[in-house]
């Protein structure tokens, strides 16, 4: 195996702790710290600050930075502070109409759910669809059937959009079973139908390559595999799209908004066009710069070269529990959707015929060894990026058949 893209020296781990779970929260790089360290020692000194090196310039640098590593333009990226903040920018200023609906997976991560939710007492009607056969959620899903590589889980939503579908919002990457969707093959059939693809990125930016084909927008938190701190985010949306909906109605929203030598009361302005559309005002330049510096350093070694990496661990892990007698259903699982490029970065072993105490019971004995995975919705999320190397790998596996 080769080094690993990320070098782990540029993050402040240490050998007591094997963090396999950046799908809840990824640590930060040093220079992260360093960079946010240092805009913070402006701010003890107000005279310090430079209204175009920092108030303007860390906002249009971080989205010159997010469009090239999302794809497209720095004018499709808004700066908003969550996943959720973006797709409630979507939800909010969408032209909605009594009996128009949302399409949704089943089983989505209540950022994506409730921004559409919200929309109901506009009259839209915010509808699940099961992806697989024996597929469930909510109170009953601990009683799931985990999703397999035979399954064909966009034909089931395609299938399901009809006249009245405005909007198909989906999750790139699954946050319990870790399922990859194919945007462009949603995105595609959206397309055809003049319906709109609304991506949940947050579970596979920064560790799978991007591909936005027929998107109208993509959200993303920056605390999980971009590696940033917690508070701020990137929206990508598609010109057409962009234009069609309502801004957000802030004081930046509106062209000359930055200039401070333009009355600042004149307010007979044209609601800018590009990405700062949606920015909630005033920028966060504190996460930005955090953000700023974390892309930065997932661009120096490339996301590709990261998915190449996460993807040779996970068939590592597989191949090493293949003959326990407790893994070998879920590693023949896993492996079939991993062969069929279905996996994000987080390897999702269902329970199987474990009951939630004993995968809870895991979980711990994976701490008590300093090795910390996480369960969600009756699954044991171990999730690699672009510094673990084979030695975690070892660690990993003497945890799991412990």
């Amino acid at each position: 195996m080769n080094h690993p893209p990320l070098n782990p020296a540029l993050l402040h781990l240490d050998s007591d702790h094997l963090w396999l779970m950046h799908c809840a929260d990824g640590p930060v790089p040093r220079a992260v710290v360093q960079s946010v360290q240092g805009y913070l020692h402006k701010e003890l000194w107000p005279w310090e600050m430079a209204w175009e090196e920092d108030f303007l310039g860390v906002p249009r640098a971080l989205r010159q930075e997010g469009a090239r590593l999302l794809g497209g333009e720095a004018d499709d990226v808004s700066l908003v502070p969550s996943t959720s903040a973006g797709l409630t920018a979507i939800a909010q200023g969408y032209p909605w109409r009594i009996g128009d609906e949302v399409v949704a997976p089943l089983g989505e991560f209540p950022s994506n759910i409730y921004p559409w939710k919200a929309m109901e007492s506009r009259g839209v009607q915010f509808r699940e669809i099961p992806l697989w056969d024996g597929h469930k959620a909510g109170d009953s899903g601990w009683n799931t059937t985990p999703p397999a590589a035979a399954d064909e889980p966009e034909d089931r939503l395609i299938a399901a959009l009809g006249s009245r579908t405005r909007v198909l919002a989906v999750s790139w990457v699954r946050f319990q079973d870790g399922l990859k969707l194919d945007l462009p093959k949603l995105g595609s059939a959206c397309r055809r139908r003049g319906i709109h693809l609304v991506v949940d990125g947050i579970q596979g930016a920064g560790t799978v390559v991007p591909n936005l084909y027929g998107a109208s927008a993509f959200a993303t938190g920056g605390h999980k595999g971009l590696l940033a701190p917690q508070g701020q985010g990137l929206l990508w949306t598609e010109a057409m799209f962009r234009r069609s909906l309502s801004p957000t109605g802030t004081w930046l929203s509106v062209e000359d908004g930055q200039d401070p030598g333009r009355p600042a009361t004149d307010h007979l302005r044209h609601w800018l066009a590009d990405g700062r559309r949606f920015e909630s005002g005033g920028p966060n330049i504190l996460a930005a710069v955090g953000l700023l510096e974390s892309v930065r350093t997932l661009l120096q070694v490339g996301v590709q070269a990261i998915a190449e990496h996460v993807r040779e661990l996970q068939g590592m892990l597989l191949a090493a529990l293949a003959a326990d007698a407790g893994w070998s259903a879920e590693v023949r699982r896993l492996g079939g959707l991993l062969e069929r490029d279905r996996l994000g970065s987080m390897l999702c072993f269902h329970h199987g015929s474990r009951t939630p105490e004993e995968l809870a019971d895991l979980l711990q004995r994976g701490v008590r060894r300093g090795v910390y995975g996480s369960i969600r919705e009756g699954y044991l999320r171990v999730a690699f990026h672009g510094w673990h190397d084979e030695m975690d790998l070892r660690r990993a596996v003497d945890w799991l058949k412990s």
